[in-house]
């Protein structure tokens, strides 16, 4: 390896929270000029996170950066996200008095406003597949522990994507959510055949509030505690079906996780329409908490 000697500095931090174990946490390395893919992938590995964000180079308030799952590398990661925007500033790495910054990542170059310790990112674009049949959905809810009794019919249901492609399945009450115990291997398995990342299962529980549980056995994390993307991702599909209203010019939502993990978080969703109702872009916001810092020697042990 070129840099079997190469000491790279890492941050774990925890996201869409204001407590150390909460949230959900990730790897970071605010610095990663040089690293090539694969080390990059070896340092991932190595800090033992489900996902892990790395700053490849900047200029002014502009970053780039690539993320990375436990299978490898992802479009974009909304926890990931917010948890290196706000690192960035806590850090001192932002000019002095910056409230906005942007990353650029493989798929879109994404706007980060700061304001009060929170950090609201701008997701990758919204797209929609055409929604599986109700077969599909059946079969997704079985393999969960469940039948469609749990389903709510008066919530969408659907396939979108905010960085990573989603299956949402309403569920009727957040007790419901959390009465879920999935096989994994199978679960796996059926979204590999839908061509889906993740499946997010949500319930109201008040006004423009939902409670959420994420599975992505598919990328090799059997729940993902307090999600950014697939959030970002169901504020587009409640926007578009027309469940929250677009006459405000934005509206903002709410998405609890994490109860069920023992790490609860909350995330901060903000859908913003044009004059026609057009979705004109969709963010994600919250709190991030420095859980640990380090550093990784390539070739050695960690530190």
């Amino acid at each position: 390896m070129s840099k079997a000697s190469h000491r790279v500095p890492y941050l774990l931090v925890d996201a869409f929270t204001e407590v150390p174990g909460g949230g959900n946490r990730v790897a970071l390395v605010l610095d990663a000029r040089g690293l090539s893919t694969e080390e990059m992938q070896l340092v991932a590995a190595r800090l033992g996170q489900p996902q892990a964000a790395f700053v490849t180079d900047w200029e002014g308030t502009g970053f780039e950066v690539r993320f990375f799952a436990a299978n490898g590398e992802v479009e974009f990661s909304g926890h990931a996200a917010v948890g290196l925007a706000l690192s960035l500033l806590q850090e001192g790495l932002l000019p002095e008095g910056v409230n906005r910054l942007y990353l650029r990542t493989i798929g879109e170059s994404l706007t980060v406003e700061l304001s009060e310790g929170r950090a609201l990112v701008q997701s990758p674009s919204p797209r929609f597949r055409d929604p599986p049949s109700w077969k599909v959905l059946q079969e997704f809810i079985e393999v969960m522990g469940a039948n469609e009794r749990y389903l709510h019919r008066g919530l969408p249901y659907g396939i979108t994507f905010t960085g990573l492609w989603t299956l949402f399945m309403p569920v009727v009450a957040p007790g419901l959510v959390d009465a879920l115990e999935p096989d994994m291997d199978r679960l796996a398995a059926l979204s590999n055949e839908l061509e889906v990342a993740t499946v997010h299962v949500y319930a109201p529980y008040g006004p423009r509030r939902f409670y959420a549980r994420t599975f992505a056995p598919a990328l090799g994390i059997p729940e993902d505690p307090v999600t950014g993307s697939p959030n970002a991702a169901l504020g587009a599909l409640l926007a578009r079906a027309g469940v929250v209203p677009r006459w405000e010019g934005e509206v903002n939502l709410t998405v609890t996780q994490g109860h069920r993990m023992g790490g609860p978080g909350q995330v901060e969703v903000r859908v913003e329409y044009g004059p026609a109702g057009n979705i004109l872009g969709v963010y994600i916001g919250g709190t991030a908490v420095l859980a640990e810092n380090g550093v990784v020697e390539l070739g050695g042990n960690l530190n």
